[in-house]
């Protein structure tokens, strides 16, 4: 006789036990601190998604609420499914399927919805709505917006371009560069992009300003890999507060632009500035350490193609990456205040 699996008993003992509702049901089966139950005690999402419900006509057969497909992007980029995934995540696990807003006896949307819904709601909404979640995180006293640190972080579209240099050698040019990639590349935006000589990808690049309080991500921008970091910087400036910057934005333009909105620089010095002060600027590395993993650690690939596309992608991994910190912190908090 083969053993029964721990998943499947705990299955088993679920299925005999007497649940009246399908509220009692997920209770039940979803833990009290569960992060999504978190999220739904603290952020209303009704509210949230209010904007973006005149994208749907109300006249015709009803489709999937705009609410259940914001949820399920959101742990879509929290989990980092592909959207075959996520429609096996949205049928099949509980505590998704709850969290989204699905009763047992509904219908889930199969892979192809994530990106219809997606190209629907476009860049500038995507944007809007992230700005209403850190509105919300900030209520809850999770931005500081005393210290910033910005930088930028690669999102590669394709490691090798063989087929295409081929492509272009055949057509008569001597080489593939940022110049007339475009004409080749399946990713008609890509572009090469360098931060040192041995750092150089092909794709895009994201553009972060993270509040250093908690660390959550409060502005974002993404641009083509050889877009200078230096010539992003002012469009992701914090409005207050010290900013915190390494080597690559020391430029005149820069400080002049921190100057003249009065937000203290912090930015390090290259080593050929006459007024480089070693210890000033060891100090700042020191203090932005902690938070350099918010953009080491995150997705390097792009999802797909084109700038649209991939500003979707940054915008939403950065509310999945707020949401989730959120929901670790904010329980934290509370239980401090509890105890204290």
């Amino acid at each position: 006789m083969h053993p029964v699996s721990h998943d499947y008993a705990i299955w088993e003992q679920v299925q005999s036990l007497p649940f009246r509702t399908e509220a009692e049901f997920f209770n039940a089966v979803v833990p009290a601190d569960h992060p999504f139950r978190t999220l739904l005690r603290v952020i209303d999402f009704k509210e949230l998604v209010e904007p973006l419900r005149s994208l749907y006509s109300s006249i015709g057969e009803a489709g999937i609420d705009v609410e259940k497909g914001v949820k399920c992007l959101i742990v879509q980029y929290w989990e980092d499914y592909s959207d075959r995934e996520m429609e096996h995540a949205v049928r099949e696990n509980m505590a998704v399927r709850g969290f989204c807003g699905f009763s047992f006896s509904e219908g889930t949307p199969d892979h192809s919805y994530f990106g219809k819904l997606r190209k629907r709601i476009g860049t500038k909404r995507i944007a809007n709505l992230f700005t209403q979640v850190n509105e919300i995180l900030e209520n809850h006293g999770l931005f500081g917006k005393t210290f910033s640190f910005i930088d930028a972080s690669t999102i590669i579209t394709k490691n090798h371009l063989w087929n295409e240099r081929d492509k272009a050698i055949k057509d008569g040019l001597d080489t593939l560069n940022n110049s007339n990639v475009g004409k080749y590349a399946a990713d008609k935006d890509a572009r090469w992009g360098a931060k040192s000589k041995n750092n150089i990808w092909f794709g895009h690049k994201l553009h972060e300003c993270v509040d250093m309080r908690y660390g959550f991500i409060a502005k974002v921008r993404v641009t083509p890999a050889n877009v200078p970091d230096n010539r992003v910087i002012a469009s992701i400036l914090p409005e207050s507060g010290m900013v915190f910057c390494d080597k690559l934005y020391d430029t005149n333009e820069l400080h002049q632009t921190l100057k003249g909105r009065n937000i203290a620089d912090g930015v390090i010095l290259k080593n050929n500035r006459k007024n480089k002060d070693f210890r000033k600027d060891a100090w700042r590395s020191q203090i932005r350490m902690p938070f350099e993993g918010t953009f080491s650690k995150r997705n390097k690939r792009a999802r797909y193609r084109g700038s649209s596309k991939v500003t979707m992608q940054g915008f939403l991994e950065a509310i999945a990456y707020n949401l989730k910190k959120a929901a670790r912190i904010i329980p934290q908090r509370e239980a401090a205040l509890v105890v204290g």
